[in-house]
Formats: C-alpha cells, structure tokens, sequence
C-alpha cells in the first residue's frame, strides 16, 4: 500500500483541504492518508472528518493517525507538512508583543521582519528532526513544505538535507484572478508569467491574445487607488516599480520600509495596513472553532469540492505521469533566477511528472525587482545561517538587515529586542538556550 504523509494534521480545515484533494484523484485509489499531529485531540477531530469525506464519497482508501512520528512517515511515497511550532500562544503573541515595546509593529510577521526571523528559528529544528527521520524510513519520499516562512525552511530542506522537496504557497495561482476581479477585468484566456521569492514574486507578463494588459491594469489600479480599498500597498509598489507582487498588501506592508513607520503614522491610514492582523485572525480561528468542530468534524454528510491547492496535482502527475505546470519554490541552483543568489530559494514556474519536478529557467528580473527581493533574502540566508551554526550574532545580522526593522530602530535597540526574543522564547528556541 502506497501512502501519503500528513505532518501537522491537526490542522483541520487545512487537511481537508489538501487530502481531501487526494480523494478525487482516481490513481490514489488504495492509498493510506496517515495522520501525525501532537495535539490528539485534534488529529482524532482530523480524522473523524476525513473519514467522513472518504465514506460519503466511498473512497477506497485507509485513514490511520500516529502519535509516533517516525511510525506515520515509515513507508511514505509523499509527506505534506503544514505545521506550527509554538502556535499562537505563546510563540506568536511574544512575536508581536516584545517588538511593540520597542515600537516596531508588524502585520502577519511569519515570512521576514523580526517575528519572521524568530519563527524560522523555532521551526528549523523540528524541520531538521522530519529531515532525518525521512531519510532513515521513506528516503525516496517527495516533502511538500506548506509552512511558513516558506523560502527559510525549504532552502533549509534542500541545502542541509537528502530530502527531495518543494514549498508551495497559495498566492501564486490567484494572483492574477484576484487582481483582475478587483479591477473589473475578465480573466479568461490570459498568459501570465511570475517569477521571484515566495511572498514577493512577482507578475513579469500578463498578456491576452499576445497583447500586453499591463497598461489598461495600472490605469485602472490608479483609478482605485481615489478611494480605501484593501490592496493599497501593492497597487503603490506597482505604480512606482513597475510591477504587481504576488502576495497580499498587509504582507507586503512589512517586507519593505517604506509603509510602517512611526515617524510617519499618516501611512497606516493612508494605506490602510491592518497592524496586528495575524493575532487578531488567530483569536477569531480560535473562538470560531467550537462551530466550526460541529459543521466539519462531527458531519456524517460533509462534502468536498476539490480546492485549488497545488498538492493533490502534483501528486497526481507524479502517479500518471501526465506534466502539471505550477509556481514552486526551489533551489535558485544553477541560476533559475539569474540575478539572485544561486543558494536563494526562489518561486519559479515548474513542471511535474514521474521524472520528478522540473524548475523552469527565468534569466533576469527587471534590476529594480531583484533588488527588493534581495532585501529580504539577505535576511532570510542569514537566518538560515544562525539556525544551522546556532550562533546569536548571526540572529543579530539577519534582523539588522532585515528592512523593515533597519528603517525603524537603532542598532542597539535591534539587539536588545532580540535578546527579549531569546529570553522570552525559552525553550522554543533550544540552540540559543
């Protein structure tokens, strides 16, 4: 029996998404979805709702949950992981609290800025733990990485690991869709080209019929632009570099320096950037959940329509050997990107079949878009560098380089606050005890 892995299975709503994806894919008939969380009661409540989607649908396939890590990986021909180290208390809380007390303020904090930072360090050394127990039980196993920070943890899989791997974001398949709906444009028949680093790649072509959209998109974008509407910031990073960016603006708002300022407060406003979002969004998943458990979990006539999610095709082609085309991050290796570092993980178009995933050649970015992405990749490979060396002044660099931060507090104050991080992280952070 074949099997697909779910690392982090807890999470719900989310793997029902992505397995019950696999579900409608005819060549995933006898395969074993197996289940591995460390919260119990959430993998039972996971299972519970996927054996519901599997009875209604009569699926011939196994449900099983693990409580041993190595036991549920043992075997596997695909892993999918969508884990949260630390969770929202008390990980993400202290990542927003201790740099408000410095006054440096964040939207979403998990992919750069200081709280991305301390993410990746809380995260890498369970990501390393996964790494060697795949390449002891299933070592020719395929890791789909869903968690965030994306770029971090998937070049730390593919620079220090033996484990084929690619991380996949949801932002890269309704870039345009969602851009074209806000602006009143049909987005049927389109031929679009994206290529950069995970939350800040960008939309390089667009074109229908071989004719160029962009001008008709930011004629439109700076009509928009008159009034508050929810996707300022990138409309403002368009305008004044040329291009629209992948991810939405209360993300984008923090990868850059120009947006969150407290010299300048008229921004937040101006922009309307929602500061705190994230915490804000985790306590309403939290207080929505009791509802949620009965509508999903406990549902004997729970349906599904397959999602968008990139993980049930790829797996897909990979069984029936027929190409799926999609945006991946990988290894910028032999310079896939040709004007960002070769061991930068990069977002790039990639082809999939039995053969394996096939990273597509980009050549250069237009400069000025290079450039932005190279802010935050400095902060990202250095990242990467304090977690596998374990060295503080490595943490220290990453976040006085990061933009964001650089643009609002002192050298000092940077290295004071992330000395707080430390201290407030405890044990979350076992390699800077």
């Amino acid at each position: 029996m074949s099997k697909i892995t779910f690392m982090g299975a807890g999470s719900t709503v989310f793997a029902k998404n992505v397995l019950g994806d696999c579900m409608f894919v005819p060549a995933l008939e006898g395969f074993e979805f197996a289940l591995y969380d460390i919260d119990e009661q959430r993998l039972k409540d996971s299972a519970n709702m996927l054996n519901n989607l599997k009875n209604n649908y009569t699926k011939n396939i196994s449900i099983k949950s693990y409580i041993n890590r190595k036991e549920a990986l043992r075997g596997a021909k695909y892993v999918i992981n969508a884990i949260q180290v630390g969770g929202y208390e008390p990980s993400t809380v202290i990542d927003f609290e201790i740099p408000k007390k410095y006054g440096l303020r964040q939207t979403i904090a998990d992919t750069v800025g200081i709280g991305g930072v301390f993410r990746s360090l809380r995260t890498i050394p369970v990501m390393l733990d996964f790494a060697r127990d795949i390449e002891e039980v299933c070592p020719d196993a395929l890791f789909l990485n869903y968690t965030n920070p994306m770029a971090v943890l998937t070049g730390v899989m593919q620079r220090y690991t033996n484990v084929k791997s690619v991380g996949l974001c949801h932002s890269v398949q309704v870039c345009t869709e969602h851009l074209f709906r806000d602006l009143g444009i049909a987005h049927q028949g389109i031929e679009e080209k994206i290529a950069g680093i995970n939350h800040m790649a960008w939309l390089l072509e667009v074109k229908r019929d071989g004719g160029d959209l962009y001008p008709e998109i930011k004629r439109r974008a700076k009509e928009k632009q008159k009034s508050k509407h929810h996707d300022m910031v990138r409309y403002e990073l368009m305008d004044k570099f040329g291009f629209y960016v992948t991810e939405s603006s209360e993300h984008n708002a923090e990868y850059h320096p120009y947006f969150i300022k407290s010299r300048y407060p008229d921004l937040i406003e101006k922009f309307n950037i929602p500061l705190d979002e994230y915490p804000r969004r985790c306590v309403k998943q939290i207080e929505s959940w009791k509802t949620m458990r009965q509508e999903i979990v406990n549902n004997s006539k729970l349906t599904h329509k397959r999602s968008r999610e990139y993980g049930s095709r790829i797996i897909e082609a990979m069984e029936t050997n027929v190409p799926f085309k999609f945006g991946g991050n990988v290894l910028n290796t032999g310079g896939l990107i040709s004007n960002l570092p070769e061991n930068a993980c990069v977002e790039v178009p990639c082809v999939v079949d039995r053969s394996g995933i096939m990273p597509c050649y980009v050549g250069d970015l237009p400069e000025q878009l290079a450039a932005l992405n190279r802010t935050n990749i400095n902060t990202q490979l250095l990242t990467i560098e304090a977690a596998i060396t374990g060295k503080k002044e490595k943490v220290y660099q990453a976040a006085l380089l990061d933009p964001h931060t650089s643009a609002e507090l002192s050298m000092d104050d940077i290295i004071s606050m992330c000395d707080d991080l430390f201290e407030a992280h405890g044990n979350w952070l076992p390699s800077f005890s």
